[in-house]
């Protein structure tokens, strides 16, 4: 179950698997790391931090990110790290993501109900993005009427070259997400952001700033990158017709494929900040202490020294150890999440339309401006 690719995720792979470079017209240093072994060891080794705030605590800046944005749960290291992560980690857990896998394909069912048969229609408005928008929302308990601007403020948080629109786009996600708490505390619920508002109230250390930024973040984290998986997933299938078919035949190799879709198509170019606390050697190259560290997720994930052919699409090869939800303690806490959302999405789908083709060359698709996430801004089919 072969077929030599035509797109490429992520970041380019340069022939040395670190390199220390230099950023910007100022020519600040900083580390690139590309290879498999190298980029697991840095996405795990407690000598690089990923505690923003005080590395850049003694450094001009002239962005304005909101704190809920610049320093989430994601932007710290233990111990606040741990204990923050240990208040959301039961709502994610395969058991608990198994029960909303109904509520998933309903919804997947309702969005592919507006496709037209025949027709033209726009898989990652149509699906990719509403889908786990929907979810998280529902998850968190963000009012329907609410969720379209929380999926543009999401989008503008990761457009590169419009800084001023990010920082915009942070303040009207903290101010919105602040609103929700107050909502949720004079009317409680049974989602998860009333829990953590109970959590809270209830003393347990949690700071209201760190709730309204726990909650930013979940709401992020846990849609934006499904979104590029599903898009590239299904741009990866639609362009090789025979595997395909294959998983329409056969739908339930789906669950066993998934790692080699995600390491192929990996959602996340390059892994958020790290910085070196001290000095670190990584793949025979010393990094002094003080210096940025860009783990490139999409080429550790195709580096040919841990996956042989790394390019072709094998729904064959064992992909387990890819590092498209990352690694370490920071691994992504919504990988159960994804992984059943793509899985329901990606069954619904090919079934529902059996002569799903791309509407458009692959080379005439746009992928989004931005360093971090690997996605497209629109996958054109036809039905």
């Amino acid at each position: 179950m072969t077929e030599s690719a035509r797109d490429h995720g992520g970041t380019s792979r340069p022939a040395c698997p670190v390199q220390l470079v230099r950023d910007g017209p100022a020519g600040h240093p900083s580390c690139l790391v590309t290879g498999y072994a190298e980029a697991r060891q840095a996405l795990s080794d407690p000598r690089l931090s990923k505690d923003t705030t005080a590395f850049f605590a003694d450094k001009e800046s002239t962005r304005r990110l909101h704190p809920a944005v610049s320093a989430t749960m994601l932007a710290s290291d233990p111990p606040r790290h741990t204990r923050l992560r240990r208040l959301v980690t039961k709502a994610f857990t395969p058991g608990s993501v198994a029960r909303l896998r109904p509520f998933v394909a309903r919804v997947t069912g309702e969005l592919l109900d507006q496709w037209p048969s025949p027709g033209e229609a726009d898989a990652v408005a149509g699906l990719a993005m509403p889908l786990p928008v929907t979810v998280i929302c529902e998850l968190l308990g963000v009012p329907p009427a609410d969720r379209r601007d929380v999926r543009r403020w999401s989008g503008e948080l990761f457009t590169a070259g419009r800084p001023e629109r990010t920082d915009a786009a942070s303040h009207a996600m903290a101010g919105y997400v602040t609103r929700l708490v107050a909502a949720k505390r004079a009317r409680p619920d049974d989602a998860l952001l009333s829990r953590l508002i109970a959590v809270r109230d209830g003393g347990d250390g949690l700071s209201e700033e760190e709730l309204v930024s726990l909650a930013v973040l979940l709401l992020v984290a846990g849609h934006e990158t499904t979104t590029h998986f599903l898009g590239n997933a299904l741009l990866a299938l639609l362009g090789r017709p025979a595997l395909a078919e294959r998983l329409r035949r056969e739908p339930d190799l789906l669950p066993g494929v998934l790692d080699e879709l995600l390491r192929h198509g990996s959602p996340v170019s390059t892994a958020t900040f790290r910085y070196t606390t001290q000095p670190v050697t990584l793949g025979g190259t010393r990094i002094p202490a003080g210096v940025p560290v860009r783990v490139a997720i999409g080429a550790a994930n195709r580096d040919p020294g841990r996956f042989p052919d790394p390019d072709r699409l094998d729904l064959g090869r064992d992909a387990t150890g890819h590092l498209a939800f990352g690694h370490g303690i920071h691994r992504c806490l919504g990988a159960p999440l994804a992984r059943v959302e793509a899985e329901v999405a990606l069954r619904m789908v090919l079934a529902r339309f059996p002569a799903l083709r791309l509407a458009v060359p692959p080379e005439r698709l746009v992928r989004l401006p931005t360093r971090l996430v690997h996605g497209l801004a629109a996958l054109p089919v036809l039905t």
